[in-house]
């Protein structure tokens, strides 16, 4: 008989453990609070644009083909991906900005511009990271973080210290490069995904693999595609998914999971229970507290990523001279890296970021016009009000008008906004979190909070708060790890 396994939350790693499942041969559902699929990587239309309303970069690209081929597929067979070239471009002033080059030779002349013979040091650099990703990526991070004894493995024994877990990301990039904007430009990426430089193992040097080596891609008709052909192979399979199925309580009878009850009174029976849903919400909120792994207390010691202002807007007209990923770092990176994690508050002149999707694909704005969408870290557990939205959204409008040097706001035709307290309300986000649990040291590996509950049999956690961490590749990972635990189970 086919073990039935229910799955909360349909992200990224919900789908991935529902799918492994269901290859394996168990009778898998896929219980789904919101009325569509995706969690944060949810879409919406309006007036014939077509907004992401979560993830919006596409790295590693290999992570994604690797998830598709365990099942006989390639990433080709559900979208279209293009490598974006240039990767991105970085304002540092109005009239000062970086355009990333896709090539190789490109980053080693754009390096050199900067810091004269830094290109040797930009390759070395590299090398280094290529390990740590080749090891991180293949080894790591495949590890269910239950005990150190997992990361007894020669090859990760012998690379430890080139892996750099006790150094910082900081002094590892200082320790090549002295330019500032060189500088800024490698620290970004555990900015937006969970921690100072200075408090990040050099380890997640291998991000900047990711983004230099592996590139920046786009899937055609959005990231949202990505969750299509997800659900498509899950169904595939035989996943059976249910929305507008908010998880009220996970039923626990001996000592072990065994189903769930729905904000409706329904109630549905299983083997094993995975919660792809927020961690803290599934503790604190769907299990009795003698069932739960972690204490207030321990919750409240996390580090947790940051949380985000986004504004989903269309224009219409074009942005002149605007690429498909912006960042604008033209005020002070340190200050507002310290509003978010030293001294949490809403920040004075924020850094920002802007995607205008439609520069690469017509499909997603009427023709003539823009697709936008902008995002500001922020500490998590601002609570925030349509005055604050307001107030940021003239800041960053008028920082964009004056450095495309053209009148955007006028433009407008329409703007949707999501904050920290939409991220509380709509995917039940611990303290309004936009991206999971900071990658600090003392949050890493088996410091993460535990895959497994250690009181209720055959209950699991999956995605950003748990093992491996957060970001879109990391949950699909999470996904596999948890599907091969419940199958030792079994």
């Amino acid at each position: 008989m086919k073990h039935r396994v229910i799955v909360i939350g349909s992200g990224f790693a919900g789908l991935s453990v529902a799918t492994h499942l269901a290859h394996e041969g168990y009778h898998v559902e896929v219980f789904e609070k919101n009325d569509s699929l995706g969690g944060r990587a949810r879409k919406f239309e309006k007036d014939g644009f077509t907004f992401d309303m979560g993830p919006s970069w596409y790295w590693m690209p290999d992570v994604f083909e690797q998830y598709f081929n365990k099942f006989g597929k390639s990433v080709k067979d559900y979208y279209n991906l293009i490598r974006l070239d240039p990767s991105y471009r970085v304002y540092f002033a109005k009239d000062h900005k970086m355009d990333l080059p896709a090539s190789m030779e490109g980053m080693y002349e754009l390096f050199e511009k900067y810091e004269p013979g830094s290109s040797n040091n930009l390759k070395k650099f590299l090398e280094e990271a290529a390990y740590k990703y080749e090891v991180g990526i293949n080894d790591l991070v495949y590890k269910p973080g239950q005990s150190l004894l997992e990361f007894l493995d020669m090859r990760v024994i012998k690379g430890a210290m080139r892996l750099q877990l006790l150094n910082s990301l900081s002094s590892h990039v200082r320790k090549y490069f002295k330019n500032p904007y060189l500088i800024e430009l490698l620290e970004f990426p555990v900015l937006f995904l969970g921690a100072k430089a200075s408090k990040t193992p050099a380890l997640y040097s291998l991000m900047n693999y990711a983004d230099i080596v592996l590139g920046t891609w786009y899937p055609m008709g959005g990231m949202h595609k990505i969750v299509e052909g997800m659900v498509s192979l899950a169904e595939e399979k035989g996943v059976k998914f249910h929305t507008s199925a908010n998880v009220n309580e996970i039923l626990v009878e001996g000592g072990k999971a065994t189903g769930i009850k729905l904000e409706n009174g329904a109630e549905y029976k299983s083997d094993f229970v995975v919660s792809g849903a927020d961690y803290h919400h599934t503790e604190t909120k769907m299990l009795k507290e003698k069932s739960r792994n972690y204490s207030d207390d321990y919750w409240e010691k996390r580090t947790m990523a940051p949380s985000s202002i986004l504004y989903y807007v269309g224009l219409n007209k074009r942005i002149d001279g605007i690429l498909h990923h912006t960042l604008f770092f033209d005020t002070d990176f340190e200050k507002h890296a310290g509003q978010i994690y030293d001294k949490p508050e809403w920040p004075d002149e924020p850094l920002f970021y802007v995607s205008a999707t439609s520069v690469t694909d017509s499909s997603v704005a009427p023709e003539g016009c823009e697709n936008i969408f902008i995002l500001i870290p922020t500490a998590p557990g601002l609570m925030d009000d349509q005055k604050i939205k307001d107030q940021y959204f003239e800041m960053v409008i008028k920082r964009m008008e004056e450095t495309f040097e053209q009148n955007i706001r006028d433009h407008v035709i329409f703007r949707r906004d999501f904050a920290c307290s939409d991220f509380m309300h709509d995917y039940n986000s611990f303290k309004g979190n936009a991206y999971g649990l900071a990658n600090t040291l003392n949050q890493t590996a088996v410091l993460k909070p535990s895959l497994k509950n250690k009181r209720v049999k055959n209950l699991y956690y999956t995605g950003q708060l748990t093992v491996p961490g957060p970001g879109v590749p990391p949950s699909l990972i999470s996904g596999a790890v948890v599907a091969k635990e419940v199958m030792k189970a079994s």
